[in-house]
């Protein structure tokens, strides 16, 4: 519900709208940590890096049999981080819009950026099922398969480039139009710009450094402006 504030020359009037929840943001705190703790569990589960097994695929899958917990650690984090990433995108175009002029990219360049995270994340724990359970019986599996899964949860979930899109986003809003404070504007610039380099280059995975460490100091951050 909104009101209206009429002037006493009745010349000017100015839309008044309740305030607006904060459980967005809190949802972009929770994405950011599952997006770290997506980081971690896809890093110990590290049975394709294994230079001791490299070519043994049986002795891959062997490892990875052991590794059950990391994968279901990293896959639960990411499809927490993928679902709460989508209501922090919308709420950060919600604001992003009522303090950017009307007609600007940068509301809709920052949220998707973030919903392209967000499908990274969908399918780099899309496989785990088919996997987590068929290690456990060897039998069932080409052994040539698991290592593929090794590699798959080792790189898809660590897509981030699109957080350094949104970071830039929000970075820009901040320099021009004041959108968010002055150190999370250049916070945001210098993350964003080096997660879109990284996401950019043939090491792309390596935005997943930088990426959800960007989004979890940015809602924090906007949670106490806010």
């Amino acid at each position: 519900m909104t009101s209206t504030i009429v002037t006493t020359g009745g010349s000017h009037a100015a839309t008044i709208r309740p305030s607006q929840g904060k459980g967005w943001v809190v949802a972009g705190i929770g994405a950011g940590v599952a997006g770290i703790a997506t980081i971690v569990g896809s890093s110990l589960a590290n049975a394709v890096y294994d230079e001791k097994l490299a070519g043994n695929a049986a002795g891959i899958i062997d490892k990875l049999a052991t590794q059950t917990v990391p994968i279901l650690v990293m896959h639960t984090a990411a499809m927490l981080s993928a679902v709460l990433l989508l209501v922090f995108a919308a709420g950060l175009r919600r604001r992003l819009v009522s303090v950017t002029p009307e007609g600007s990219l940068l509301p809709q360049v920052a949220a998707s950026g973030l919903m392209l995270v967000s499908v990274a994340l969908l399918m780099g724990s899309a496989l785990t099922t088919e996997f987590v359970f068929g290690v456990q019986d060897p039998d069932l599996l080409v052994p040539e398969t698991a290592v593929f899964f090794g590699h798959w949860i080792g790189t898809v979930p660590w897509l981030w480039v699109g957080a350094g899109v949104a970071a830039l986003a929000l970075g820009i809003a901040g320099r021009k139009f004041k959108a968010v404070a002055p150190w999370l504007a250049w916070v945001s610039l210098v993350l964003g710009g080096l997660t879109v380099v990284l996401g950019i280059s043939p090491v792309q995975y390596m935005a997943g450094m930088t990426g959800p460490l960007w989004l979890t100091i940015a809602a924090i951050a906007l949670l106490k402006q806010d």
